[in-house]
């Protein structure tokens, strides 16, 4: 098992501790409010398991039936984590508008807010974790997987703090209303991971920093090459596929031209974690005086 998922194992191992104790706090306190907490942390397990399925497949090597590898399997994770989590917040609703015509009131908010709290902590430093991770291995499932937690801290804050507001003034209204507030809030969660995961799944370019280092690369290490031109890039997972033509003198021995590749291509695995590089040779006459030029 790789790192990334180890990472991802230790996050439905977190995610079941979380979703154990947000949901004793809602039995504690019988708040409509911890009660959505408790149900976005049931998101983050089945998240977690998602993102730790995708990782063993998306860390296969290329097979006949998938030349390019199986990378793409990370943002499948991620698209259902967006649909799960629109589910959520569907049910969030729904319980938030019977207890709007019911109120209730919360028992024991005290120990339900240090048990929901204590939940929250461990949230917060698991999602650091799994950010560095995700930035370093280059991981969309663990990055969707830090940004959801970030989001849950961020909404179990606002209800602990709602929550004690209930208790100090006996609004019971207000349990309801912070409930719609986490529910709104876990949409536009849902949504943001949808449309990350289908920018990925539609070939996505890389990054316009990334493509600028790959032209100057490109242009300090073709020495001997004439020119290099139709540049494309686009991302799969953790790998970043990289694509253009050069152009050689027209009496240059293909053993020199595979050697000016050669020095390319160990640059940029050096420079583009994850890199996959394609270089088409192409003789002097086809040069079309645009891309990357090199002297």
């Amino acid at each position: 098992m790789d790192r990334a998922s180890k990472l991802a194992l230790g996050s439905v191992i977190v995610g079941v501790i979380v979703l154990a104790l947000k949901f004793g706090a809602y039995f504690l306190t019988g708040s409509v409010a911890l009660y959505s907490d408790a149900l976005e942390s049931i998101i983050n397990v089945t998240a977690a398991l998602a993102a730790l399925i995708a990782l063993r497949v998306s860390a296969k090597p290329a097979d006949a039936n998938h030349p390019y590898g199986h990378t793409k399997a990370e943002y499948f994770s991620a698209v259902i984590e967006g649909v799960l989590i629109v589910l959520a917040a569907l049910s969030i609703l729904r319980e938030a508008w019977v207890n709007f015509a019911a109120p209730r009131a919360i028992d024991a908010p005290l120990a339900g807010i240090l048990v929901s709290a204590a939940a929250t902590v461990l949230n917060a430093v698991w999602a650091g974790v799994l950010t560095r991770g995700g930035r370093r291995w280059r991981s969309p499932a663990l990055l969707a997987d830090a940004r959801h937690l970030v989001a849950d801290v961020v909404t179990s804050v606002g209800v602990l703090i709602g929550v004690i507001l209930v208790t100090v003034t006996g609004w019971l209204v207000l349990d309801s209303a912070l409930a719609v507030v986490v529910a709104l809030n876990i949409l536009w969660s849902g949504w943001g991971l949808v449309r990350s995961s289908v920018s990925g799944l539609m070939d996505e370019a890389a990054s316009p920093e990334v493509v600028s280092r790959i032209r100057t690369l490109v242009a300090e290490h073709a020495v001997g090459a004439l020119e290099a031109h139709d540049l494309r890039t686009r991302h799969a997972g953790r790998t970043t596929f990289i694509e253009f033509h050069l152009v050689v003198p027209q009496d240059m021995r293909v053993a020199e031209a595979h050697d000016i590749c050669d020095r390319i291509e160990s640059v940029l695995l050096g420079e583009v974690e994850g890199a996959v590089v394609t270089i088409h040779v192409e003789p002097e006459h086809k040069a079309e005086h645009r891309g990357v030029l090199v002297l």
